[in-house]
């Protein structure tokens, strides 16, 4: 049987050691092609280049990959990798990550890592944003392998259905192994921020942004509690932000007016 297309893309820049890493994993599984980003681009969510030129070339990192790196954001990379390289041919698989770093909960909201999944899936193909919990340029993610493998080859096998997305997120390597898999949903927290003011050579104010991330989330089947838990949470999502549950209500509101 002909091997799968996969599809690789990140938000940290194609030289972070969590591509490397996911690339190593899926060329055991199918043909990888690389579209990531040429420089770090955590944090910019679904934004698209729309002033600026997208420039995209071939580069050598990855030994037997096809590898293209872009001037643009990871969801520029998704739509130059489907509309431009892969323009008369198919992708089967869209993989993000490994992300340095977490997006579980209201995370994937600002996610670089998870709009180019997303995006991925907006374009009818299945895809799988794979962050971990730990921010360190020398992380280890090798205590995640058989996992990260299990659920791309489960999807590859027996489709996702839906929104076609899963966000996928990993417990930092520990003493402790990680004790399994959960599907969850998503937990409720808020960022929390801090602004540090400073001034310029020039005298000029600026503003720094720092801030803690704030858990409102105990309940059982959340991800932000199955991670607590040292499990994997996996998060069937979709771009539909509607809230269902409040249609009626707020029908009954503007009509009843």
């Amino acid at each position: 049987m002909k091997k799968p297309t996969i599809l690789v893309t990140n938000d940290d820049g194609i030289t972070a050691p969590g591509i490397a890493h996911l690339i190593k994993l899926m060329k055991t599984i199918g043909e990888v092609i690389v579209v990531a980003p040429d420089s770090p681009q955590s944090g910019m969510g679904h934004a698209i280049t729309l002033e600026d030129p997208l420039r995209i070339h071939r580069v050598s990192i990855f030994d037997g990959v096809e590898s293209w790196e872009c001037s643009g954001t990871p969801v520029d990379c998704v739509k130059l990798a489907r509309n431009v390289i892969f323009k008369d041919r198919k992708i089967d698989l869209c993989v993000s990550g490994i992300n340095h770093g977490s997006n579980a909960g209201i995370n994937i909201i600002y996610s670089g890592t998870m709009s180019a999944a997303m995006e991925a899936s907006l374009e009818d193909i299945e895809s799988i944003g794979f962050s971990l919990l730990d921010f360190s340029h020398e992380a280890i993610f090798d205590h995640a392998d058989s996992f990260i493998l299990k659920i791309v080859k489960t999807t590859l096998e027996k489709g996702l259905g839906g929104g076609r997305l899963l966000n996928v997120n990993i417990p930092k390597c520990s003493e402790q192994p990680i004790k399994g898999i959960k599907v969850c949903r998503q937990g409720k927290g808020n960022w929390e921020e801090k602004f540090i003011e400073g001034k310029d050579p020039r005298g000029n104010k600026y503003y720094w942004m720092s801030g803690n991330f704030i858990n409102k989330e105990h309940a059982e089947g959340s991800d932000l509690l199955a991670l607590s838990q040292n499990y994997i949470s996996v998060v069937p999502s979709t771009s539909d932000l509607t809230d269902y549950a409040q249609i009626e209500d707020i029908n009954q509101k503007i009509n009843e007016a």
